[in-house]
């Protein structure tokens, strides 16, 4: 029963939020040792002390194995902690709630701090601010379909989000730091 979702875990697109990961990547998350040893009793709590050790991120490699990423992505998924825990976790150093996805990370786009991304082809260094736009912008990221969201232009016609602000005119106004 380990790989289970807890009892009252909001429905993603009316499914099991681990359905969000596919079925073969999950099943190899489900049967790799990272898994069975370090995610078998994680908390929301506990679950923040293990991606501090993270060493990159990524989707799989080698022969198609998990990054310990992607499995505490896939325990996020399964044990769902409340919005304020995630966006704590963001924070730190379906469509309706599209806004709140840009409103949350496009200021993570002023981080340009280096990240090790692992994929088949190996290690390479990815910059914070690239893959928070590639997790608003792209159909797959890290080996995972991303749930589409509406462009952020659609947003602001609809009156969900204001116009973005660009730090480069701010910069030649001088109003930035």
């Amino acid at each position: 029963m380990a790989n289970t979702t807890v009892k009252g875990a909001l429905a993603i697109h009316g499914q099991n939020p681990q359905f969000l990961v596919e079925t073969v990547i999950r099943n190899r998350i489900w049967e790799s040792a990272y898994w069975k040893e370090h995610c078998f009793a994680l908390t929301a709590e506990s679950l923040i002390d293990k991606a501090i050790g993270l060493r990159y991120i990524g989707g799989v490699y080698g022969n198609q194995r998990p990054t310990e990423f992607l499995s505490l992505l896939l325990k996020l998924l399964q044990i769902q902690p409340e919005k304020e825990i995630l966006i704590e976790y963001l924070q730190a150093d379906e469509f309706k709630w599209a806004h709140q996805v840009y409103e949350i990370l496009e200021p993570l786009m002023k981080d340009y701090r280096k990240l090790r991304y692992r994929d088949m082809a190996g290690y390479s260094l990815v910059f914070f601010d690239e893959f928070i736009y590639q997790l608003l912008n792209d159909e797959r990221v890290c080996d995972i379909i991303l749930p589409r969201l509406p462009k952020r232009q659609i947003l602001e016609e609809s009156g969900e989000l204001g116009p973005r602000k660009s730090r480069l005119l701010e910069a030649m106004e001088g109003k930035s730091e």
